[in-house]
């Protein structure tokens, strides 16, 4: 849902969904598709993917929507702890960093963050309609302030990927 909804808002940035466990090439639940729909969001061609070593190298900013993506990361991915977080903890402190993005992103010391209940986003999965609808409102008001900041808003350093 987060890449779905992001892509609405930035025309210009690669933007690339991955999970941690997931079955290749699943198409999104009618559930979750239905909840993107309610917010004039589709993805009609969206498949599951599996992340690779390669996504993970390319990446400006990976955001996960638990504790357990970042921890995944962390473990898996060591040399990208920096520069990977939840989308909670991003909304919340992105916003208040200055300068070029990878700047702002260092600036926040990822890495050493200790991962906090807070920071999850309720995974849906199992639940009815309107637990996917409550989901991808929260993951729409949470990108709200990270999309100007993801899209380089401020212009600091236009060649800069954000997948």
């Amino acid at each position: 849902m987060a890449g779905a909804i992001l892509a609405t808002h930035l025309d210009d940035v690669e933007i690339t969904t991955a999970g941690t466990h997931v079955v290749e090439g699943m198409p999104m639940s009618w559930r979750t598709r239905e909840a993107l729909a309610g917010l004039d969001v589709e993805a009609p061609r969206h498949r599951s993917t599996q992340l690779r070593a390669e996504d993970v190298a390319r990446a400006d900013l990976i955001v996960g929507l638990a504790r357990e993506h970042v921890a995944y990361i962390r473990r898996r991915h060591p040399e990208a702890a920096p520069r990977t977080g939840t989308l909670k903890r991003l909304a919340r402190t992105l916003p208040d960093t200055t300068g070029v993005f990878a700047d702002r992103v260092a600036a926040l010391h990822l890495d050493d963050a200790v991962l906090e209940a807070w920071e999850d986003v309720e995974d849906p999965a199992g639940g009815d309609l309107p637990e996917f609808e409550a989901c991808a409102a929260e993951i729409q008001a949470l990108l709200q302030p990270l999309a100007p900041i993801l899209g380089a808003a401020d212009g600091s350093d236009p060649s800069v990927r954000r997948p």
